[in-house]
């Protein structure tokens, strides 16, 4: 131990002499403000358990641009949406790279995901692949009918809970309900029932992940700590890492061999069979491990963050009831009273699209995206961005900046009725998808699966509290993504 103290004392020794050296690189060029780092550890005590609510506290005392010393890393906070937009869309080529959080490497997962993967050449095949042959709009028409089909199976068991008097679980629901309709259109199969105890299990997997790969990690900030794993971060991610790809491992090996015996019975037209067409195609460009790693990807991001949503607005929606009540009206008016909601009516739902918006801006998806990169020294608004900085937009804090909404902390969906700001990528103010050539992909079908799933929910029931609960806990758990640490557990009740 007193080997690596004394290592961590020279790599704090030479940082405080590169800073030095950075704030001299030129006229008129210097470094972000920031808080004073303590020797050694920098800034990382200041992060906290909620790393986002500290940034934001740290934003309002030294600016929307904030350079942070992490250990022997550099961080930059962006606070504001004009260095959102600056970062996002303006230069989005000096910072389009990812800066890779140890636990995102864990079984090289950086070097074959799209989403941690560095821009160049096998990135924009892989992007395209996805882009044009599995979440484009004519994908996602012809996948309506299987949408539907599990919004059946989600309305149906609240009507289960009705009829029993039980409790829903919305964040299990909802994420069982994204679960399935991922599943089958990557594998032309269910992977749960609603309610079953094999959700929970992939859910505490999903979970696991994102709250794992977001978490603060000694190893990222003092990286002669990687071999240690002092957190056991590594160990854990590997883990659930590892339980994914033997799942898809068993599911693609099924299939080649299906497919080697001619087995010409069943015709697949899901997301694997169009991954590995492109594998048959050029092996050794797009390899299994492209095709796993990408499964990954959309298995993680496609439930963890539909459901967290559909469940915070859920919650905030139960807090107010008058806007429950209003969302409801507005569906049983626009739709009949059998009617179960279509994808095409979403446009003509306005004060439900306001909801998710006002959700989004308060319960971002990511509340600081996944972490980019400096490729180069960079100027911006001013200041010095240092080559291989990590840059963290802290979209929690630019929804609730006093300066850009009014009311910043209350929920207020009609802010959205009188305003053409989107979540598209193209509004700084609400980006929980990202921008530039970096924004989500999923972005289209998160989109319909959100509204679908919350207007199900909303349009024919009543819901209380269970007996006994006074009020809907809103706390937090940080991870990549943003999740309520109690689950939302409501009654509902058939409105006749």
């Amino acid at each position: 131990m007193d080997l690596i103290f004394t290592l961590l004392v020279l790599l704090s020794l030479a940082a405080g002499l590169w800073f030095r050296r950075a704030l001299n690189r030129g006229p008129g060029l210097k470094l972000p403000p920031g808080p004073t780092p303590l020797p050694i550890f920098g800034n990382i005590l200041s992060l906290g358990r909620k790393p986002h609510q500290s940034l934001a506290r740290l934003a309002k005392v030294h600016g929307p641009i904030m350079l942070l010393k992490l250990g022997t890393r550099t961080a930059v906070v962006i606070s504001s949406p004009e260095s959102a937009r600056a970062v996002l869309h303006k230069q989005d080529q000096a910072f389009c790279n990812r800066f890779v959080p140890d636990a995102a490497g864990v079984l090289d997962h950086d070097r074959n995901s799209v989403a941690w993967m560095p821009v160049g050449d096998q990135w924009r095949v892989i992007r395209k692949i996805c882009k044009d042959k599995m979440l484009s709009g004519q994908r996602m028409d012809a996948g309506r009918g299987l949408r539907m089909e599990k919004l059946k199976n989600l309305v149906g068991h609240v009507e289960e809970c009705c009829a029993s008097g039980r409790a829903v679980d919305i964040g299990k629901a909802a994420f069982t309900t994204s679960l399935n309709l991922m599943w089958t259109s990557l594998f032309s199969a269910d992977a749960a029932e609603l309610g079953s105890s094999s959700s929970g299990e992939f859910r505490d997997i999903v979970s696991g992940i994102m709250e794992l790969v977001g978490k603060p990690n000694m190893s990222d900030y003092f990286p002669i700590l990687r071999g240690l794993d002092p957190q056991g971060i590594l160990r854990s991610v590997e883990a659930y890492f590892g339980k994914c790809f033997a799942v898809f491992d068993e599911i693609i090996d099924r299939r080649v061999e299906m497919k080697s015996a001619g087995d010409d019975r069943t015709v697949w037209n899901d997301m694997l069979e169009t991954l590995l067409e492109f594998n048959r195609e050029d092996p050794s460009g797009f390899t299994l491990d492209h095709v796993k790693n990408l499964l990954l990807d959309l298995f993680v991001a496609g439930t963890d963050t539909t459901s967290g949503t559909v469940e915070w607005a859920m919650a905030e929606l139960i807090r107010n009831p008058n806007k429950l009540q209003k969302a409801r009206h507005e569906l049983r008016t626009v739709l009949s009273p059998d009617q179960l909601i279509q994808e095409s009516d979403i446009s003509r739902l306005t004060y439900l699209q306001s909801i998710i918006k006002e959700t989004f801006r308060l319960h971002p998806t990511l509340p600081l995206l996944l972490p980019r990169k400096a490729t180069k020294d960079t100027e911006l608004n001013g200041y010095l961005i240092p080559k291989n900085a990590q840059i963290m937009v802290n979209t929690w804090a630019i929804g609730r900046d006093t300066e850009v909404w009014k009311d910043a902390d209350k929920f207020i969906p009609e802010r959205f009725m009188e305003t053409d700001i989107d979540f598209r990528g193209q509004h700084f103010e609400l980006t929980p998808f990202g921008g530039g050539r970096r924004i989500c992909l999923g972005l289209p079908l998160a989109y319909r699966m959100v509204h679908i799933m919350l207007a199900s929910l909303v349009k024919d029931y009543e819901w209380k509290l269970e007996e006994g609960v006074m009020k809907v806990d809103m706390e937090e758990k940080f991870g990549l993504s943003l999740q309520k640490a109690i689950s939302l557990r409501i009654v509902p009740n058939k409105i006749v």
